[in-house]
């Protein structure tokens, strides 16, 4: 029996799916920017938002398959540092909240080995 989804359109649309919620939704995301970065905080999640559909793409098309799973590793390590500041801001909220930013830190490491699994696949490894 054919798997209903392969790895590479899973993560593809994991990454659309977020790349949406950064302009459907963005007020979590503006909070989640570093105060060090130059610029507006909705400058940064419009750019990420960009960043995370164009990797998207890349791992959908098979001729750039490889360099969308490392791109999409290399995005997943990039935006750990809001998540710190997302878990160090909610340290102070109910419970299920600080458990939820809490659990986005480790969720990091899954997600960069899925996305350099799917670039060894693409790379025949």
């Amino acid at each position: 029996m054919p798997r209903l989804t392969s790895s590479h359109s899973a993560l593809a649309g994991f990454l659309a799916a977020a790349a949406a919620t950064h302009f459907l939704a963005p007020r979590p995301y503006d909070a989640m920017v570093p105060r060090s970065l130059p610029g507006s905080p909705r400058t940064w999640t419009h750019i990420s938002g960009v960043a995370e559909l164009a990797v998207a793409a890349a791992v959908a098309n098979p001729r750039s398959r490889r360099q969308g799973g490392l791109a999409a590793a290399a995005l997943f390590v990039a935006v750990f540092p809001a998540n710190v500041k997302m878990a160090r801001d909610w340290s102070d909220r109910p419970a299920p909240l600080r458990a939820a930013a809490l659990g986005r830190l480790p969720l990091q490491v899954p997600l960069v080995w899925w996305a350099l699994k799917v670039a060894g696949k693409a790379a025949g490894k």
